[in-house]
């Protein structure tokens, strides 16, 4: 039996539809169906259902919000509830996939990609929480994977893609910030991963997935409106000034995770897949 939690989420609502396709049986749960801030409820229910993988995908994503009115919040789902998550897998033998961020890192790393094993120093609370989440795994479970994604996009959600999309039915001209780098990730690549470290019973531990290649925001932009007559121009996050301190410069190397012989596709084409698959 698979467990899902975050099931109605972006990269929840993704996974469910691939384990579809797949004819995987598994029980998806929202936080009405399972609340994880509630570590009785959460036991409860995980040593009643007795599953044998659970993919944790629920988490809090308010990245700004965070930092000051969603602080509590984002403590209580992403530490505790990963840490009530993680003890009743931990109770019923279960493997557990968690997915965590490039946010664990600062960012100020530019001659190299970051590894899974380098130094770690979140700047915001999201990120904060997000490692904690890591490390709460990492001290409870023997049988984990800790994927760490970054940029995530896919048709399910609010996401970077649609805002775009959406900014450029209006205006004839849009500024986008071209002075942070990372990789965009597909929210189906990453589900495949996920899924694929199972099947393949990949070695536990930490892994970094996101699709190949690296851009700015600004060229993940102009990609995406390539077909829009609306003019993308480049500036530096000073213009657009926010809550949360975003890395620079967070591209994760993908090395370990291609030894194990997964094919990742670049961004460019995951991003030409979802949009032709939208069209569908």
């Amino acid at each position: 039996m698979i467990l899902l939690t975050g099931g109605n989420g972006q990269l929840g609502t993704e996974l469910r539809h691939l384990l579809d396709e797949q004819g995987v049986e598994y029980v998806s749960t929202d936080s009405k169906e399972l609340d994880i801030t509630d570590a009785e409820k959460t036991m409860a229910f995980i040593v009643n259902l007795k599953p044998e993988v659970i993919y944790h995908c629920a988490a809090y994503t308010a990245v700004d919000k965070a930092e000051d009115e969603g602080k509590e919040l984002d403590e209580k789902i992403n530490v505790d509830g990963t840490r009530n998550v993680a003890e009743a897998a931990k109770a019923v033998g279960a493997t557990l996939v968690y997915i965590s961020t490039d946010y664990v890192f600062d960012g100020t790393k530019k001659d190299d990609m970051y590894k899974t094993d380098d130094q770690t120093n979140p700047q915001n609370e999201y990120g904060r929480t997000k490692l904690l989440g890591e490390q709460i795994v990492q001290e409870i479970m023997e049988k984990y994977y800790i994927i760490r994604t970054s940029w995530v996009f896919g048709q399910y959600g609010h996401n970077f893609v649609f805002t775009m999309q959406k900014l450029a039915e209006t205006r004839d001209q849009l500024t986008v910030v071209d002075d942070q780098f990372g990789r965009p990730t597909w929210t189906r690549t990453l589900a495949e991963f996920m899924v694929f470290v199972i099947n393949e019973k990949a070695p536990y531990g930490i892994y970094h997935l996101s699709n190949d290649n690296s851009c700015n925001w600004y060229q993940f932009a102009k990609e995406i409106l390539k077909n829009s007559t609306t003019e993308i121009l480049p500036v530096d996050s000073s213009k657009f000034p926010q809550k949360a301190t975003r890395p620079k410069y967070s591209v994760m190397d993908l090395s370990k995770t291609k030894a194990l012989g997964f094919e990742i596709p670049t961004w460019e084409k995951a991003l030409d897949d979802m949009l032709s698959s939208i069209e569908k």
